[in-house]
């Protein structure tokens, strides 16, 4: 499906993920600096950004399961993402 972002760059998206990968490549990623895990690949950040969390201690507010099920977000990126987050004596929230 053919898509325009804001800034109106036309690109292709088979799905309904709503992030230009032509700004993502560019300002968007230097604007979205954090915390996270340097080799988290772009899907996974892209994943972050869109539910606006932009730092493992934002990324502690929410569980395992509500971040490994974001759009983008793989068994890697979870991994990585435990591992940051145990580096910074922090975790996901615990599931109920």
């Amino acid at each position: 499906m053919q898509k325009t972002c804001s800034r109106g760059h036309v690109f292709n998206k088979t799905s309904d993920c709503p992030t230009c990968p032509i700004c993502w490549s560019g300002s968007y990623r230097k604007e979205f600096e954090s915390d996270f895990p340097e080799k988290l690949g772009a899907p996974a950040l892209r994943a972050l950004a869109h539910a606006k969390v932009k730092g493992l201690a934002q990324l502690g507010r929410h569980t395992e399961k509500e971040i490994a099920d974001l759009h983008g977000m793989g068994p890697k990126g979870i991994k990585m993402l435990k591992e940051a987050l145990k580096k910074q004596r922090l975790s996901f929230k615990s599931e109920k």
